[in-house]
């Protein structure tokens, strides 16, 4: 498939920090397409309209359904997800192009591992370094679901790269708890759409869990103070997003 084009799909709230740095880093891709939530107050529009072929402005509703609305306008045979915060390597770029070249290429998808700086720190063992998400998919071949933590929901099988996504997150502590914030409130709503149970034990048991397994069972220890951190504010968030179940849950039966 000497021919075969790629679409980068990317997300973008608030990022004009970090998009201009990512969109450098995809600038070999055939066709950059841009979802930018209409809540952003910075210049991310302007930054997106500058460096991607294509740029959408959307109301957030869940992440799935900005992925998949990103998918809708895109015309090349492969895309390509990354986030705003996140860097395409030169070495990622040129296997990313091999593999879709490849006549001899088996899979409709390619799982991509990620390596992350948190807190101004390179994680080694507590952050993402197991996490081996499916990014890269033929465009016909796969869908976003779920509406928090979303995954590709692909046909056919999926191959692993080789080379590494390079994901800066989290930079301080005010970004940390402003996605603690986030994400709990989105991992709320969708607990209570589902008309799940709330459990003490869960608001009780699984942040102490959550952090042992990242601190002990993952040796987060080993990632030094920012790692300890890191493990505990992730056991705080499991906390965070209990409790906010369970107001949700109160006041719907209290309506």
């Amino acid at each position: 498939m000497p021919d075969a084009r790629v679409s980068v799909l990317i997300l973008a709230k608030n990022e004009a920090e970090n998009l201009p740095y990512c969109l450098q880093t995809v600038a070999w891709a055939n066709e950059v397409i841009v979802v930018v939530d209409r809540a952003s107050r910075d210049e991310t529009r302007e930054i997106a309209q500058r460096g991607a072929d294509l740029v959408a402005l959307r109301t957030f509703d869940d992440f799935a359904s900005q992925r998949n609305a990103a998918l809708e306008l895109a015309s090349g045979e492969w895309v390509f997800a990354i986030d705003a915060d996140e860097r395409a390597t030169p070495e990622l770029a040129a296997e990313i192009r091999r593999v879709v070249t490849d006549p001899l290429n088996p899979h409709n998808g390619f799982r991509v591992p990620i390596r992350s700086v948190i807190l101004g720190r390179r994680f080694r063992y507590s952050g993402t370094q197991h996490d081996r998400p499916l990014r890269l998919f033929r465009r016909g071949a796969g869908r976003w679901v779920g509406t928090v933590h979303e995954t590709v929901d692909l046909q056919g099988t999926a191959g692993l790269l080789a080379n590494t996504l390079q994901h800066r997150t989290i930079p301080d502590m005010k970004t940390f708890l402003r996605k603690i914030n986030e994400y709990t409130t989105l991992e709320a709503i969708k607990f209570d759409r589902e008309r799940r149970p709330y459990r003490a034990t869960d608001l009780a048991l699984r942040p102490f869990w959550t952090f042992l397994k990242l601190y002990m069972g993952k040796q987060g220890f080993r990632d030094g103070v920012e790692g300890f951190v890191f493990c505990a504010l992730s056991g705080f968030s499991v906390a965070v997003r209990h409790w906010k179940h369970r107001e949700l849950v109160r006041a719907r039966r209290a309506s």
